[in-house]
């Protein structure tokens, strides 16, 4: 489990700074035609996903864990 702070700054980050952030680098790069764009895009992307898969398991975690506190 991880502390609650740093919960809820990965949390922003995955919600809301990396999609914004990956869709920036694809429309810039596209609008100057700079290369990698969609690269870079899509590993955003997917690091954004696996910050996601790992918030979901501390979530669940921390749920199981209230629960067998009650």
């Amino acid at each position: 489990m991880i502390p609650n702070r740093l919960y809820d700054v990965l949390k922003w980050l995955a919600m809301l700074f990396l999609p914004a952030l990956a869709v920036l680098v694809r429309t810039i790069f596209q609008i100057w035609g700079l290369p990698y764009g969609n690269e870079i895009s899509a590993t955003i992307v997917a690091v954004n996903c696996f910050l996601g898969a790992i918030l979901g398991i501390s979530n669940i975690s921390y749920i199981r864990k209230l629960d067998k506190d009650k």
